[in-house]
């Protein structure tokens, strides 16, 4: 079934609280998402206009023994005012693994509202920093063609090379890591289960080259988050993620990863 959302939907028990000390931390990109990232980017997204529902699977009945019971399924699904974008919360709801992490949001678009099918999609783990999905979603809010090319592949590397990462020595012109080598941004083979153009179809490894971005907060470690776009995602809308993730700017949190915590640099927010 589908119905409107609730305001505060989904409530976290682990989401940090106004009484935790609050800081300015960089560089973003290890800062993770302060336990936080449905509100962080869904808030956003309902100031934008977008709609949002909840679509829940399966039944519960409290009189039917343990065993017996379905499990209830539910994602929370957010609309673009001309309903030719929409992010979908799917943590909740068992979501395929990135980087052996479970996939939080997924950004989807097509190019006309008579196609049920989307051109192209994006995909963000856990402990992506918010701020960075929300700058992507405001990009695509603000484009009126959303699968429409408007750049190359350059302009993703101008923006993070701009911001002091440094190019591959191998592959120059397809990938780029922060200076402190934790982050990685690289267009190549996507992996597998990525949607393309058909959310029926599931493109194999080799098929098409997509822009993929990862943070290994140590050599050989579980990576902190991963981020993937298929290949037809527009670059200039991949470059709008990019220059988030490199920005210097710092970001307010409570919540600081534990794999990260001795690379942040932090100022109490006062």
């Amino acid at each position: 079934m589908e119905a409107r959302l609730h305001p505060h939907f989904p409530s976290d028990p682990s989401a940090p609280t106004s009484t935790q000390p609050a800081y300015w931390v960089g560089p973003r990109h290890l800062a993770g998402d302060d336990r936080r990232l449905y509100d962080t980017v869904a808030d956003p997204l309902a100031e934008l206009g977008w709609k949002n529902l909840t679509i829940v699977r399966g039944r519960q009945d409290p009189e039917e023994a343990s065993e017996d019971r379905q499990v209830l399924r539910s994602t929370v699904l957010h609309i673009s005012p001309d309903a030719l974008a929409w992010a979908q919360w799917v943590l909740p709801d068992e979501p395929f693994l990135l980087g052996e992490l479970p996939i939080a949001w997924q950004v989807s678009a097509r190019a006309e509202t008579g196609s049920a099918t989307a051109q192209w999609s994006a995909y963000f783990t856990s402990d992506v920093p918010g701020e960075v999905v929300v700058d992507f979603l405001v990009a695509l809010d603000a484009r009126h063609q959303p699968t429409v090319p408007l750049a190359g592949p350059e302009l993703v590397l101008g923006v993070v090379t701009a911001h002091g990462w440094l190019r591959d020595i191998d592959q120059p012109d397809a990938a780029a890591t922060d200076p402190t080598f934790t982050s990685h941004l690289s267009h190549g083979a996507v992996p597998p289960l990525i949607q393309d153009a058909d959310p029926c179809t599931v493109v194999a490894e080799a098929d098409m080259a997509g822009w993929q971005a990862w943070s290994e907060p140590a050599l050989g470690a579980p990576c902190l988050w991963a981020a993937s776009f298929s290949a037809s995602t527009p670059h200039d809308l991949v470059a709008a993620f990019a220059a988030s993730l490199s920005s210097a700017e710092p970001v307010l949190r409570r919540v600081l990863p534990e794999s990260t915590q001795d690379q942040l640099l932090r100022a109490p927010a006062t």
